[in-house]
C-alpha cells in the first residue's frame, strides 16, 4: 500500500524543470471544496437583493434588462 512517505520519496527525483507540471497535476486532483464554498457564499450573498422591489418594479427591471441585452447582443456586426 502506498503511503505519503513513499510518494514523497519519488517526488524528490522529479527534475526541477517539471515541478510546475507536477504541482499543477497534484492541484488538479485535490478537492475544490474550499473554493466552491467560498464561491457559494459569494453567490448567496446576492440572495434577496430584489426582495424589497414591488412586483411592477421588478417586472420593469426584467423588461429593461431583456431590452438592453437584445440591443447589445442581437445586432449584426460586419467583420
Amino acid at each position: 500500500m502506498l503511503t505519503i512517505n513513499t510518494i514523497l520519496k519519488e517526488i524528490k527525483d522529479v527534475p526541477v524543470g517539471r515541478l510546475e507540471e507536477l504541482y499543477q497535476f497534484v492541484h488538479s486532483m485535490t478537492p475544490r471544496a474550499k473554493q466552491s464554498e467560498k464561491l457559494r457564499k459569494k453567490i448567496l450573498s446576492f440572495g434577496g437583493a430584489f426582495g424589497d422591489m414591488s412586483n411592477n418594479d421588478y417586472s420593469d427591471f426584467l423588461d429593461q434588462t431583456r431590452n438592453a441585452r437584445s440591443k447589445l447582443f442581437d445586432r449584426n456586426i460586419e467583420i
